[in-house]
């Protein structure tokens, strides 16, 4: 395990935010994640993402916390980056987000796609064309036939 590992807070709402943990983060001893914030959907805070699904590093899972308690959470973890990871937001919340974290002393970071891309030739992560539409309430789009067996 790597001595100095870069603590990390991640930013999202049970979704990007997972994804981007499990692509670059989970078995990355480069990083400790001790935190994921949501303010998306209620009642999350207070859950861990559970330490099956989180990896070898992470024995006891990572707590998710209410987004507003970011300033305190930098503070208290002695926080170096704080990653942004919804996937839905206006460009003044994310700034809002950035400011509030360099504020307190963090880093801000958004990850590019080339590290968080799936394999197309992976098995393991089917697509979701049917899926229901996210939060914004935007329609879902047709199925079409050839899906429907990952339905």
């Amino acid at each position: 395990m790597a001595e100095n590992r870069i603590t990390t807070i991640i930013v999202g709402a049970a979704g990007r935010d997972f994804h981007n943990f499990n692509t670059v983060y989970r078995d990355n001893d480069r990083y400790n994640v001790v935190a994921f914030t949501a303010a998306q959907i209620p009642d999350i805070a207070g859950r861990k993402y559970p330490a099956a699904l989180a990896g070898k590093l992470y024995p006891k899972g990572i707590p998710i916390f209410e987004e507003a308690d970011l300033e305190k959470l930098i503070k208290k973890h002695q926080v170096e980056e704080v990653v942004f990871a919804y996937s839905d937001v206006p460009y003044e919340r994310v700034m809002s987000i950035g400011s509030r974290a360099t504020a307190a002393g963090a880093h801000f970071k958004l990850l590019g796609a080339e590290p968080t891309m799936l394999s197309a030739r992976s098995r393991s992560f089917p697509s979701a064309p049917c899926a229901p539409a996210a939060a914004r309430a935007r329609p879902p789009a047709r199925c079409p036939d050839s899906c429907r067996k990952w339905a």
